[in-house]
């Protein structure tokens, strides 16, 4: 859920990392999984959940963004990191205890692996952007957001398309339904590294504030 933009560094100097494990190695539709987990109490119904979400959705992601990202990917639960997940070089990092505490929030694994397929980077584009579009993902793609009782965050006039997650992807939501693969344009602009602000007006004919203009007048619901 962190901006990738710093996760690369939190894992670097060791933030989150579990103690060195053999994973557990799971293969299905030409990906590989590895498990890691340092929490002896993590409940094994959730662990073979999280598995079964990854080999759903990772495949369709891969379709539709990313046909060359990572093969194989590590998820790891260490009890020494305290947020709520974080992404960085094909390693997701997993705090057990929001699982404990949100058990039915199976979706954070949707917004994860799609920053894996993501992999825009330093430099690809703005945070905002990528955080939205991994919430606009998880609503597209999400196995079971009502379970989490999560959805995208009603409009109110003191947002910004800026405000990243859910309030990004609502709006690109709105895109999507005059402009439809926009999402997918976006992304592949921020991976190559040839995002620039002038891409909404190029795929639109409106700049973003523009956009969010129109949207702020006639948000739906």
């Amino acid at each position: 859920m962190k901006n990738l933009l710093h996760v690369a560094l939190c894992l670097v100097l060791g933030v989150g990392t579990a103690k060195a494990q053999n994973p557990e190695v799971f293969k299905e539709k030409g990906y590989t999984l590895n498990f890691l987990n340092n929490d002896q109490s993590f409940d094994p119904a959730l662990k073979k959940r999280m598995v079964a979400t990854f080999f759903k959705v990772y495949p369709v992601l891969a379709n539709a963004y990313n046909k060359n990202t990572a093969k194989e990917v590590t998820f790891s639960i260490d009890t020494a990191y305290k947020g709520v997940a974080a992404t960085g070089g094909g390693k997701i990092v997993y705090n057990p205890d929001w699982f404990r505490k949100h058990p039915g929030d199976i979706d954070v694994v949707t917004h994860e692996v799609m920053h894996v397929v993501q992999n825009y980077g330093r430099g690809g584009g703005p945070g905002w952007l990528t955080e939205g579009i991994a919430d606009y993902v998880r609503y597209k793609y999400g196995v079971d957001n009502a379970g989490a009782n999560w959805s995208l965050t009603p409009f109110k006039p003191e947002q910004s398309y800026k405000n990243a997650y859910r309030i990004t992807a609502r709006f690109l939501n709105y895109l999507e339904k005059s402009n439809p693969g926009i999402v997918v344009k976006l992304d592949d602009a921020m991976r190559t590294h040839t995002y620039k602000d002038t891409i909404w007006t190029n795929l639109t004919g409106k700049t973003v504030d523009e956009l969010w203009t129109a949207y702020a007048a006639n948000p739906g619901t």
